[in-house]
């Protein structure tokens, strides 16, 4: 059996938490010490905007329109960089979404998969998640709700918790 892989982890940042919401940030978290982020200027009729959502991720819609990249621009990049792969997602419901409205207003097709984080984790690493996330983002030093950052720290409690599980599981390995 291969060794397990460490998962490439794609997080997604939003105007808001309801269907009316788009992708403000993506970022992701690749082979250890790899990270990207993306800031999307909103489309025309990307209008909602949730206070609440601004509170968590601490971008303003004026930052966006001054240092996001166009829709068409960051779909390109990603296709560019991640073409091919499989990314996971700790909000798989929520993010693959937000990252098709970001394709469909592109209009260009998505050439990576994201799914569910869900699909890696056996029950005894699942078990461990929640407290080994939260320990993680104190030895990260978390002060920043950001995409990048946040995959990361999903990939590193992916990791710690892969490693708490023993020996059974395998040496981990990057996944590229």
């Amino acid at each position: 059996m291969p060794p397990p892989i460490v998962p490439f982890i794609l997080d997604v940042e939003a105007s808001g938490f309801g269907s009316e919401s788009y992708p403000i940030e993506i970022g992701v978290a690749l082979e250890p010490g790899h990270r990207r982020s993306f800031l999307i200027e909103p489309a025309p009729d990307w209008t909602h905007w949730d206070p609440m959502a601004e509170r968590v991720h601490r971008i303003t819609r004026a930052v966006l329109e001054r240092h996001g990249r166009p829709i068409d621009e960051v779909a390109g990049a990603l296709n560019a960089e991640l073409g091919g792969l499989t990314l996971y997602s700790d909000a798989w419901v929520v993010d693959k979404p937000w990252l098709t409205r970001l394709f469909h207003a592109a209009r260009v097709p998505m050439a990576f998969s994201l799914s569910p984080l869900e699909c890696l984790l056996p029950e005894a690493q699942m078990l461990l998640w929640d407290a080994s996330k939260r320990q993680v983002a104190i030895d990260l030093a978390a002060e920043r709700h950001r995409a990048s950052h946040d995959a990361w720290i999903v990939q590193e409690t992916y990791v710690r918790t892969r490693r708490a599980i023993g020996a059974a599981a395998g040496p981990i390995r990057p996944a590229r």
